[in-house]
Order: C-alpha cells, then sequence, then structure tokens
C-alpha cells in the first residue's frame, strides 16, 4: 500500500492524516498546543511547539495504520495562514513567539497607513485590505520590538516564514527556506500579479529582502524530510489551509464556493485565472498554482468562529466538550431573543474593524445557558451570511449552494440555520477532512498518484433552506444591529 501523508497544521492543534491510494483516510491522529494571550488582543504560538506536535502526530498516524516510512510516497502540508515567526538563519531558533494570525498589536499601525493613503498601493499589489491579520505588520513589529533583531536583519542573518515555511525549514534541517504562492499572497507583500516580493511594499514596512523565502507552485517536490522517522519522504504539495480546502472541495471551476468552518470562518470562490477585484471588502488572493498555471479565488474571513464554541468552553464552563454545544443550544426552541457578536479580537471581513470587541445583547432573568449556546452558534452562521452576501455582490454570480467543511459543519443545527438564513442550500461532503484531502491531493498530483479529478466517496448531506425568507431577514436585520453596536469599542472612552 502507497499512503499520502498530510499534515493539517492549525490553529489550536496539530494533525496529521493518512491517505491510500484512493484518497480514502486510513489514520488520523491530533494533538491541540498552547494557546499564548500576553494582552488583550494578541496572540501567539510556541514555534518549537508547533514543530514537535505535528512530527509526534504524524509519527502516530503512521504507528496507527501500521505503515512505514517507506510506505509513504509524499507528505502534502497544509497551514494556519498570516501567522508570523521569523528566526535566526544561523542558529535555527525563532527571536520571538510566533505571532498568530488572530493577533491584534500592531491595528494602530495598519490604521496609520491606511490614513497616509497607502491601501490604493497595497490592495492593487496584493488584493489584500490593510490589515493587522496579515503577516507584513507583524514582521515589523517583531523587527521594531524584539531587542537586536533590526541588526540581525539587515545582516541577512533573519528568516521569515509563515507556518508552512517554519515547517518546510524544520523538515529538511534549514535546507529549504520556501513557500507556495497560495501562503505569499497572505502576506501583505507578494504582488499576486507578477508573481514576485513586491520591492516597494518592502521598502515601505522596512522589510529586508534577505528574509523572505522563495516562492513556488503548490506543487511539486519542495524538498526531502530528514526528521527522525520520516526520513527521506519528499514534501511535494503546500497550500494555506483554506487554498487547500477549497482545492478538497473539487471548487476548481470559477463560481463553486467554499466555505470553512474553523477556529475562525473562511468563504472562497474560485475565480479561475482572473483575479477579480473586490469592491465590497474582501480580499482578492491566490488560489493555487499548478504549473505554470495560476488560480485566484475572492475570500471573506470571519476571525471568530469555532473558537466561539471553545469559549463557552474554556472560558464560561457552559459545555465539557465542544460537541456538547449542540445538545445545549437545541435545549430551548430560540435565541430568546439574545444575539452574541463574538467580535474577541475584532471584526474581519467585510466590516474590517479591529476594535470592535465580543458582545451580548438581549439578556433578561430569563436568559439560559441554552439561549447563551444558541445565540453563540447562530453567530457563526450570521457572519457566514454576511460573507456570502459580500461575495454575490463582488462575483456577479448567483452561487447555487454552498459546499461545507471543518469542525463546526458536523453540527447539523448549525447547517440548517446556515441554510435557512442564506437561502441557498450548504453542502457537505461525507468525509470533511477537505483541508487535509487538498493538501494530500495537492502532494499526489506532483508524484502521479492520484488523478486531478480524483472522485472520492462522493455521499453529501444537502441542507434545504426551510425557513421563510422574511423571517430570516428580520433575524438578521437584528444581527446587523448587534454588530453595529460592538464597532469601535475598544476606543470608546
Amino acid at each position: 500500500m502507497r499512503y499520502i501523508l498530510a499534515l493539517d497544521q492549525g490553529t489550536t492543534s496539530s494533525r496529521a492524516l493518512l491517505f491510500d491510494e484512493e484518497g480514502a483516510i486510513r489514520a488520523v491522529a491530533q494533538r491541540e498546543f498552547d494557546q499564548i494571550f500576553p494582552q488583550s488582543g494578541w496572540v501567539e504560538h510556541d514555534p518549537e511547539q508547533i514543530v514537535s506536535s505535528q512530527i509526534a502526530v504524524a509519527l502516530e498516524a503512521l504507528a496507527k495504520a501500521q505503515a512505514r516510512r517507506n510506505d509513504v510516497v509524499a507528505i502534502g502540508i497544509a497551514n494556519q495562514r498570516e501567522t508570523t515567526i521569523v528566526w535566526n538563519r544561523e542558529t535555527g531558533v525563532p527571536v520571538h513567539n510566533a505571532i498568530v494570525w488572530q493577533d491584534r498589536r500592531t491595528a494602530d499601525f495598519c490604521e496609520q497607513l491606511r490614513s497616509q493613503g497607502h491601501a490604493p498601493l497595497i490592495q492593487q499589489s496584493t488584493g489584500l485590505l490593510i490589515d493587522a491579520y496579515f503577516a507584513a505588520s507583524k514582521i515589523l513589529w517583531i523587527l521594531e520590538n524584539v531587542s537586536g533583531a533590526r541588526t540581525l536583519a539587515e545582516q541577512g542573518k533573519l528568516a521569515f516564514g509563515t507556518v508552512d515555511t517554519w515547517l518546510l525549514w524544520r523538515l529538511t534541517n534549514g535546507r529549504i527556506h520556501a513557500t507556495d504562492v497560495s501562503n505569499a499572497s497572505r502576506t501583505m507583500l507578494f504582488n499576486i500579479h507578477s508573481g514576485e516580493w513586491d520591492r516597494e511594499l518592502l521598502n515601505l514596512f522596512r522589510i529586508p529582502p534577505s528574509m523572505m523565502p522563495e516562492v513556488r507552485p503548490s506543487n511539486g517536490i519542495f524538498g526531502e524530510v530528514t526528521a527522525l522517522g520520516l526520513e527521506g519522504i519528499p514534501i511535494a504539495g503546500i497550500a494555506g489551509d483554506q487554498q487547500a480546502a477549497l482545492f478538497g472541495q473539487h471548487c476548481t471551476v470559477p463560481g463553486l464556493t467554499k466555505n470553512t468552518y474553523g477556529t475562525g470562518c473562511f468563504m472562497l470562490q474560485n475565480t479561475g485565472a482572473r483575479a477579480v477585484d473586490s469592491e465590497n471588502r474582501l480580499v482578492t488572493t491566490i488560489a493555487w498554482k499548478i504549473g505554470d498555471r495560476t488560480e485566484y479565488a475572492l475570500e471573506g474571513s470571519v476571525f471568530v468562529g469555532g473558537a466561539v464554541v471553545q469559549w463557552l468552553r474554556d472560558g464560561l464552563g457552559l459545555i465539557r466538550k465542544s460537541e456538547d454545544v449542540e445538545v445545549l443550544a437545541k435545549s430551548v426552541p430560540d435565541n430568546g431573543g439574545v444575539y452574541f457578536v463574538p467580535a474577541f479580537v475584532g471584526l474581519g471581513a467585510p466590516h474590517w474593524d479591529s476594535y470592535a470587541r465580543g458582545s451580548i445583547f438581549g439578556l433578561t432573568r430569563g436568559t439560559t445557558a441554552g439561549h447563551l449556546a444558541r445565540a453563540a452558534v447562530e453567530s457563526i452562521a450570521y457572519q457566514v451570511a454576511d460573507l456570502f452576501d459580500a461575495m454575490r455582490k463582488d462575483s456577479g454570480n448567483a452561487v447555487q449552494e454552498i459546499r461545507v467543511d471543518g469542525g463546526a459543519a458536523a453540527n447539523d443545527s448549525l447547517m440548517q440555520f446556515q441554510a435557512d438564513i442564506l437561502g441557498v442550500p450548504v453542502v457537505r461532503p461525507a468525509i470533511t477532512e477537505t483541508t487535509a484531502f487538498g493538501a494530500a491531493h495537492l502532494a499526489a498530483l506532483a508524484m502521479g498518484l492520484w488523478p486531478r479529478d480524483l472522485d472520492r466517496d462522493a455521499t453529501t448531506r444537502r441542507f434545504e433552506p426551510e425557513m421563510r425568507a422574511s423571517e430570516a431577514r428580520a433575524l438578521r436585520d437584528r444581527w446587523q444591529e448587534a454588530v453595529s453596536r460592538t464597532k469601535n469599542w475598544h476606543t470608546a472612552s
């Protein structure tokens, strides 16, 4: 048996999935790692934990399937995007913790860039809106705030990478400093039209070009692993987790749209070889590059999706396991007038408000834990609906369905509510591990193991809209009112 090993490095855990020659999952292993919150709005990870946990689950998955290293044809990597790591090239040691995509410490600096009129240049080159979400301002923060970092960077001794690049560096013992186009397009430093690092933007952010990784297509052999137990396996596919999920959902035709329900929520629509400019505060991003063909996508990002359920579990103790939220939410017939805007780290698309903060509205003496759980779950669907509206306006496409994946996509009540307020069917595949599958598929293509149109188990579940349009509109109007009251909270006197 020949296998493809997918490394799915996420925001709260590292996972490894082993796929066989038919594209079926043969083993899964997962390990959570620490979330570090140094200050309000700051989120960090330990880069060493990211590597150690990812190698550990890779070995665990092989052991579960009783597979040997030589049985693995290739590795594909999907990773949390925008999370920023800077390390010393000579020692391989990070100069600071990884600054996570959710982190808002550079919000004020990004606001300065907007006020100075840099937004048109950045959007034209990178397809992105100026925001602390992306990597550029995080790199600058490290260079300006870590003792000695600026000097080392000017001497060419520091390397930058998103998580894929960091894993690639460590798995190849520092031999390969590279990324793929999908991850490069999330830095706010990469020209998505020329396919090169933008020198003008590097100068704007005062980042030495020597820090930047080589940019390659999303499939092809990046290098061979030297890590103990995985030696000699080629890494043959890399994509940011959301682009990997788009590929894994077979959204390879313009107009096809998916939404992933993870720590955040991410809606992407394939736009083919054309980079569509957004007029509704979405971003234009590279989906992937296979061979010489680059394909693009429109994307909207929700910063707190499934993470709101984790907060109910870890912050409030309302549930013991994340899966318990569905039962608790169904213990009440409706939300009881409670609306929960989980803007813990600001609001993402289409609002882009770094200063919004989480808020709960409509509490009464009759409010129960069930109402809070229901409002939290519904907040995920409302945020996705905001993205959906912007996506339809930008693309001009009459979206016929939304393909869904991710942990929260297993929640039947959420998926039905999502279909109800969108007014279009929500389609869930039988196997929702589409991020890992997309990364594995890219690697398998590079090795000639799977065809581009590999047909896995096509069994799906469709959630058809059941709610009256007028009722859905009334619920969403109330949601919009709640959102409006969360904005600019952090700067309010």
